[in-house]
């Protein structure tokens, strides 16, 4: 008998798997929708942005069901200092206003200034007001970052789409900076405790900081980077929730990120669980696309398990293609990497290009690959334990 309903019990446990999936991207779409709204404000140092990130994320840790990875809480406190943009944010260039974020960013390490002044043109996209220790640069795409510090200059990249046929001449501007000494956050951490092996840990990680927003009236809402990932992380815990694993399985959003992957660099200097527990960690950034497939940062590095990957997706068709790229200190698996610890960066190609921008919208995000992605990591999660 148990042979003979073999292939029933396959196709009920395909459908429950589908299942699943369907409902992993309708959670990160709801995920993505909620993180980019307005109340976050960009998820950064405006407004209590990323604090308020972070509440929302523990409460989802909480509704799912996972232990804290250490202690009572979730939180793993610490501090840097940023410079941040709180107040007035205008420029007018030749006597036309420009819109913070769409067509003017300062920046991230630019002091705040109020004047007018005469722009000399030193080549064909950088101007200087030398009163006001101002350069104007025009730039062919606005991407904006943060900073540790601020200098004694501030620059201003403008969209160089707007000076085709008018030469920057003059300039006024009303900017304001504040340099916050000791800006405190955390990073969240959560687990679903192994069954057999506890002491055996697999990691998803992803950041959930972004850029905060440009004075009042700009924020840069960060859909693909990267709410798409801590949508895929926060699915993903659902499932280990409900399906408990021989391996523990931790999950951490981390804070820090676009300044420097300083959450991840803190916990690894810090860790909850010890480095050589984790067996394996996927970090997920970028990962609101896929119609060419994903790249793996780190697959040079970790060619067995590279390989495992590939011949998953090639057995189970489900993405258009599973791509290597070696070591790169780009997200917040670096520093992991560089302590012993196994890991892999996924993104996502192909689609929008909206990045650092202000045009990062969950509106114009498809998600149309998080199903096939989240089921190829609880595949290779699962043969991973068996290696």
């Amino acid at each position: 008998m148990k042979n003979k309903y073999t292939w029933l019990l396959a196709l009920m446990l395909g459908s429950s798997v589908a299942g699943n999936a369907q409902s992993d991207s309708v959670y990160i779409r709801e995920v993505v929708d909620t993180l980019t709204s307005r109340w976050f404000l960009g998820r950064g140092y405006l407004d209590n942005g990323m604090g308020k990130a972070a509440d929302y994320i523990q409460n989802r840790f909480k509704e799912i069901g996972l232990q804290p990875l250490k202690g009572k809480n979730y939180l793993q406190p610490f501090s840097y200092p940023v410079n941040t943009f709180p107040g007035k944010a205008a420029v007018t260039v030749n006597g036309k206003a420009l819109r913070p974020g769409a067509d003017f960013i300062p920046s991230p390490e630019s002091r705040g200034v109020r004047g007018k002044g005469t722009l000399e043109a030193k080549d064909a996209t950088h101007y200087i007001d030398a009163e006001n220790r101002v350069i104007l640069v025009l730039e062919k795409k606005l991407t904006w970052s943060v900073a540790t510090t601020a200098a004694d200059y501030t620059v201003i990249q403008a969209d160089s789409a707007l000076f085709v046929n008018d030469t920057p001449r003059e300039i006024a501007i009303d900017l304001d900076n504040k340099l916050v000494s000791n800006f405190k956050t955390a990073n969240i951490c959560g687990m679903v405790k192994g069954t057999t092996h506890p002491d055996s840990v697999l990691f998803v990680t992803a950041h959930y900081d972004h850029l905060g927003g440009l004075g009042k009236d700009a924020y840069f809402p960060g859909a693909n980077d990267n709410a798409s990932g801590v949508g895929m992380l926060l699915a993903l815990a659902k499932y280990y929730a409900a399906h408990p694993q021989p391996y523990t399985v931790a999950f951490i959003c981390f804070a820090g990120e676009e300044i420097g992957l300083l959450g991840s660099k803190y916990y690894t200097e810090h860790p909850l669980v010890s480095l050589e527990n984790i067996s394996f960690l996927i970090n997920l950034d970028l990962t609101g696309t896929g119609d060419e497939g994903i790249m793996v940062v780190n697959a040079t590095e970790y060619k067995k398990a590279f390989e495992l990957m590939k011949e998953i997706n090639a057995r189970k068709h489900y993405l258009a293609d599973v791509k290597e790229r070696g070591k790169a200190a780009n997200s917040d698996h670096y520093f992991f990497t560089e302590k012993g610890v196994p890991a892999f960066f996924i993104y996502t190609m192909g689609g929008i290009k909206a990045y650092h921008d202000v045009y990062d919208k969950a509106a114009t995000l498809p998600l149309n690959e998080v199903n096939d992605l989240t089921a190829l990591i609880k595949d290779f999660f699962q043969q991973w334990q068996q290696h």
